[in-house]
């Protein structure tokens, strides 16, 4: 992958469950980390007491995160709904040259903040809440 622009990262929701994804507004930065839980499997047996680790075991997760100001109350609503009802929503993550990652997601932190001579931010968390879909561009 070449060097991209970051704001080509873009973290879209559905609001209502389907495929009508809408971009999240004005993210000023975003994040996305995709990580495995290994299940260790060594032994006394273990080659040179090596750690052996067991190959599509474990738990697989993506969190998402960014920060930015809502240019509309539209964008600003479906995140807030989605959080104070502890409701999973489907999100997509479009990343550059990589692809597209689609599933659902459960808003876990949504945090509110800015200067008194500034506009109002939020940063955002989601964690994976199931099976992820990965395509290419």
């Amino acid at each position: 992958m070449v060097a991209q622009r970051g704001k080509d990262l873009l973290l879209k929701v559905d609001p209502a469950g389907g495929s009508d994804f809408q971009t999240i507004a004005e993210l000023r930065a975003r994040r996305i980390a995709f990580n495995a839980e290994p299940v260790d499997v060594t032994d006394a047996e273990s080659t040179g007491r090596w750690r052996e680790l067991l190959g599509g075991a474990g738990i697989q997760r993506a969190a998402l995160s960014g920060s930015g100001i809502f240019k509309d109350a539209a964008s600003d609503a479906v995140v807030r709904q989605l959080f104070f009802n502890s409701t999973i929503g489907r999100f997509q993550a479009v990343i550059p040259d990589f692809g597209t990652v689609t599933g659902p997601f459960q808003v876990t932190a949504l945090e509110y903040g800015g200067e008194h001579n500034g506009e109002v931010t939020f940063e955002l968390t989601l964690e994976s809440a199931g099976a992820l879909q990965f395509a290419a561009l």
